[in-house]
């Protein structure tokens, strides 16, 4: 009812209905309160006006996550620099791009971290300011992560790395052996020192030609003397911790290793008077041995037949495929299409060695015949030892059980996963631009802080990907890994048991940067305002304990 008050002429209050409006529309009825309110009412078209949308969500879920770690105040005291290198780091772990690409990036405002952080206009010369400051800090704020996740008489992984360098004029770019398969490019080494369960605490860059046993020595003293851990269990693959290392590390008083046998001394314990025979497998997959050359250390022996059946099939496989080559050449030369003993081998030498297994060729040529055989015993002995491998060290008994021993070397796999993250899948460190020792320090410096935040997200979001959450315990650390039932049905179903769907990590940071923040004009005024977010963004922040933040603060 529309009704109006007033007085009569004789001063007596009264009330007059105007009109009855209970038929009008629930809207009209609204705004004819407010218009009879005094307020004025616009067209929405013409009042509201989303002056940008801008993505949010990814950048915001790097935040948080690296507000719980404190990564600010783990970079060192407030001031510009340290803002732009946060940024840097955020940028690097959720869009990795050049330093100028990224520059760019936070001028467009394509992103809530420039206007936010405080660097959308940072210039080129400022973030290689920043870079050059951040690079002072390294030795402080990786004993501070050596802090947190290293301790006494504990486990820390180390493993090297390649990647190749663009450009002339880096001085650290050598040649030497690629572990990216760019063979005939210079590259840089960089070794990565990790907790038990893969987390980065420390990286070093060396020159590209740098050996194994020099890169491993490096972090051998970084651990001792810059972190001061005087008693630790370092782990590092056969070719970095040699015989020749181990000399130099038995004069470490508390340092003790966990290695692996190459190939051939494997080969040695299994001759025919060695210790290591068939027969330690007949009931279990692991056995422990001693040697004479081996004094004051444990020999792990573990069989795994899977990795043998494999093994031999690949053999087989290779052997089929070179034997089809061969035979190419060795009709050629029956026909007289090919002659002279030089041009037969120059024919047999492109294609014995293709896949690796020319060892097992015996061949005859003359200038008028070529015939080969395989050489069977060494195809036998090699497949005596098929899926064999010794784990080599140092560390008592009474501190690692022979499982135990085999498990801390085979979690080497989380140190690979950080390089893959670093490199390819998350980070993109590869290739090298910069041509500064110290700049070209400092962006892997970022790579790994960004991969030590990319750590800790993707282990507070396996629920959302394909990571296994309830990795089963091992009664065989030989066997391979299987995985849980969880795991299965998550590989199955494709989500959650709450039925929200699945991604890749990186497919899911892709989904949170369609979270925008929109900045809206309404009647001249503006208003900041993020989008209603999806599930799975929702729970992405529930995951990370927190609501979602309109700024980054």
């Amino acid at each position: 009812m529309l009704r109006r008050s007033f007085r009569d002429e004789a001063g007596r209050p009264r009330k007059e209905t105007l009109a009855n409006l209970s038929a009008l529309p629930l809207e009209a009825i609204d705004a004819l309160r407010k218009i009879l309110k005094g307020a004025t009412l616009v067209d929405a078209e013409v009042a509201f006006e989303t002056e940008r949308s801008v993505p949010h969500g990814d950048v915001a879920a790097a935040h948080v996550m690296a507000t719980q770690l404190g990564l600010r105040k783990l970079l060192g005291p407030a001031g510009r620099e340290r803002d732009v290198s946060y940024a840097l780091i955020l940028s690097r772990a959720v869009s990795p791009k050049s330093k100028p690409s990224t520059a760019r990036w936070w001028w467009t405002g394509d992103t809530t971290l420039s206007a936010d952080l405080g660097v959308a206009d940072a210039s080129t010369d400022e973030i290689y300011a920043a870079m050059d400051w951040l690079a002072g800090r390294q030795p402080d704020i990786e004993a501070q992560l050596a802090a947190r996740h290293l301790c006494a008489g504990g486990i820390a992984m180390f493993d090297l790395s390649s990647s190749w360098v663009e450009g002339k004029r880096c001085e650290l770019a050598a040649f030497g052996h690629s572990r990216d398969g760019k063979r005939g490019r210079p590259q840089i080494e960089y070794g990565l020192l990790t907790c038990p369960a893969g987390r980065p605490v420390a990286i070093e860059v060396f020159a590209g030609n740098t050996s194994d046993t020099v890169s491993f020595k490096t972090a051998v003293t970084r651990v001792r003397d810059d972190f001061g851990i005087e008693k630790i269990i370092l782990v590092g693959d056969r070719g970095m911790i040699t015989t020749t290392r181990i000399t130099e590390l038995r004069q470490c008083d508390g340092l003790d290793w966990i290695t692996a046998l190459r190939a051939p001394a494997i080969a040695a314990l299994a001759s025919d008077d060695g210790p290591l025979q068939p027969s330690l497998f007949d009931t279990c997959n692991l056995a422990e041995i001693t040697h004479p050359n081996y004094l004051g250390e444990r020999l792990i022996c573990c069989r795994n037949p899977a990795l043998a059946d494999e093994r031999a099939r690949t053999r087989h496989a290779l052997l089929a495929a070179t034997e089809k080559d061969l035979d190419k050449i060795a009709t050629s030369v029956q026909a007289s299409r090919l002659t002279g003993a030089d041009k037969i081998g120059e024919r047999i030498g492109k294609v014995i060695g293709k896949h690796k297994v020319a060892k097992h060729f015996l061949r005859e040529v003359t200038d008028s015949t070529f015939t080969y055989r395989r050489n069977e015993d060494k195809i036998s002995a090699e497949a005596a030892l098929d899926g064999i491998y010794v784990i080599r060290t140092s560390v008592a008994d009474e501190t690692l059980n022979s499982a135990q021993a085999v498990t801390a070397y085979k979690d080497l796999k989380y140190v690979e996963r950080d390089f893959h993250i670093i490199k390819a899948d998350d980070l993109d460190l590869r290739c090298i631009h910069h041509y500064l020792n110290k700049r070209v320090r400092t962006h892997v410096l970022i790579c790994m802080l960004a991969a030590y935040l990319t750590w800790h997200l993707r282990e507070a979001l396996t629920e959302l990907t394909f990571t296994d959450q309830h990795i089963p315990d091992r009664d065989d650390p030989v066997a391979p890994a299987q995985r849980s039932p969880q795991a299965k049905t998550k590989d199955a179903t494709k989500h959650t048991p709450e039925g929200l769907p699945l991604h890749r990590y990186k497919d899911l940071l892709q989904h949170l940067s369609t979270l925008d923040r929109q900045v809206i004009n309404f009647g001249g005024q503006r208003i900041e305002k993020i989008t209603t977010p999806t599930p799975v963004q929702r729970r992405v922040f529930e995951l990370l304990g927190t609501s979602i933040p309109v700024t980054l603060k």
